[in-house]
This record gives C-alpha cells, sequence and structure tokens, in this order.
C-alpha cells in the first residue's frame, strides 16, 4: 500500500510517497496557471512509476487542496506541516513556513498543533517577494541572498509589495550596491517574520519550511535576525506533503 501525500502551493507542487512506512519518493513541479492541471500531471508521473493512484491512500492539502480529484481527504497544510516537522525533527518546535501566498507560524506540543499564526494576505514577507525583488535585480533567489550576506543594512519601508519594488528601483537609480539592496530586501522578509513570530510567542527550537529552506543564505540571516538558530532539513521543503502522506495512514 502507497500513502501519498500532494501539497499544492500557490507556486509549487510537492509530492511525497510512503511505502508502508517507509518514504521511498519526494518530488516537485511547478503550479502553474492551473492546480487542476498539476494535479493531472502528478498522477500521470506517479503512475508511470508504477505507484497506482487505486491502490493508494491520497491526502491533498496546501493551497489547491481543492483541485486534486482523487484526493481520498483534504487536510489544511497548518496539521500537515506540523505532523512533518514533527516527522523530520522527531521533536517539538516554533515552525516558520514561508510559503508563496502567505507565512505561517506553528507551535507544535507533544507532536500535534497547539497554536498558529499567518500574515494578513499579502504578498510582502513571503517567498513571492522575494522572488519579485530578485527579478528586479535580475538575479535568481539563492544569489540575491548571497549577495545580501555581504551587504550593508538599507530600510525598504513599504509594506505593498508595489510599492517596495518602486523602492528597490529608486536605490539602483542612486547607485546603492546590489549587496546593500539585497540585505534590505532580505531584512524585509525577515523583519517581518520576526514581528510575526513576536506576536505569536516561541518555543526554543525554531525549524523553517517551505523552498526558502534550501537557501543557506537565507537561513543564516534569519538565525541573525531572531538571535535564535533556525534549523530546517534537506526535505524540509516537502514538510506538508510529508505530514499529508503520514495522515493517510489513518483514513
Amino acid at each position: 500500500m502507497y500513502y501519498i501525500g500532494i501539497d499544492i502551493g500557490s507556486t509549487a507542487a510537492k509530492v511525497s510517497v510512503f511505502e508502508e512506512d517507509n518514504l521511498i519518493k519526494n518530488f516537485t513541479m511547478p503550479t502553474g496557471w492551473s492546480s487542476v492541471e498539476t494535479s493531472k500531471s502528478i498522477k500521470e508521473k506517479l503512475e508511470k512509476e508504477n505507484i497506482k493512484i487505486d491502490e493508494s491512500k491520497v491526502i491533498a492539502t496546501g493551497y489547491g487542496r481543492i483541485s486534486v480529484p482523487y484526493a481520498d481527504k483534504t487536510i489544511t497544510e497548518i496539521t500537515c506541516h506540523g505532523k512533518g516537522t514533527h516527522y523530520l525533527l522527531g521533536t517539538d518546535a516554533t515552525v516558520i513556513d514561508i510559503g508563496g501566498q502567505d507565512t505561517k507560524i506553528i507551535t507544535l506540543e507533544n507532536g500535534k498543533v497547539s497554536n498558529f499564526t499567518m500574515n494578513d494576505k499579502c504578498a510582502a514577507g513571503t517567498g513571492r517577494f522575494l522572488e519579485l525583488m530578485a527579478n528586479t535585480l535580475g538575479v535568481s533567489i539563492d544569489e540575491l541572498a548571497e549577495m545580501a550576506l555581504s551587504g550593508d543594512d538599507v530600510n525598504i519601508t513599504s509594506m505593498c509589495t508595489v510599492f517596495a519594488e518602486s523602492e528597490v528601483i529608486s536605490l539602483i537609480g542612486a547607485g546603492t550596491k546590489r549587496e546593500s539592496i539585497a540585505r534590505g530586501i532580505v531584512n524585509s522578509i525577515t523583519g517581518r517574520v520576526y514581528a510575526l513570530l513576536h506576536k505569536h510567542g516561541t518555543t526554543d527550537t525554531i525549524f523553517l519550511t517551505g523552498g526558502l529552506c534550501e537557501v543557506e543564505p537565507f537561513v543564516t540571516l534569519l538565525s541573525e535576525k531572531l538571535q535564535n538558530e533556525v534549523k530546517t532539513s534537506d526535505l524540509a521543503r516537502y514538510a506538508g506533503a510529508i505530514g499529508a502522506a503520514l495522515l493517510a495512514k489513518s483514513i
């Protein structure tokens, strides 16, 4: 029996597959313009690898979870990220999930979600914001974060992504070093995470999930801002999908 977790976010879809108790596969693909089409592509990829949907239990989560017609059940990403994080970390923690659409802070107690906080529905402080700002500087997200390590602090004050982009363009025009602009962009995100975390409260252990967990310079700068080591994992990007797959065992 296969247990499949499908986490369709606003920018990327993540899939995790367990065969009984063994995690055997993880993969991602762009969400694209249609979550429905993405779910079809996921099914085709799985069945090409002889993982039959009809012989599996499937739970969908994330922004596009209602667009997976073959899912046996849908569960919120809050629950799935909590479950997946506990599997990866093996202990309770405060989870920071910086997604493409929103940022979530989740508290785990005894392996279960006890509390969560989300930012408002705005791209500022999210992965999408970082992507847009990186495009403005003509670099990748990884390059932007690496540049930020050697930059001076620059304030980017706008809460709105459109106005923040105008600030970045003005800084470029004023001859500000790209490294410092990059630092200001990352500070804008880490500052919002700090404010959200301060409002929510935190435990000693902080764990970062989502795509930015793979960007080491960003993890370093977030740790610096929070004055606390931010832990992560090679599989933290799949926390939601792993949690969904684990929860599929109970249906």
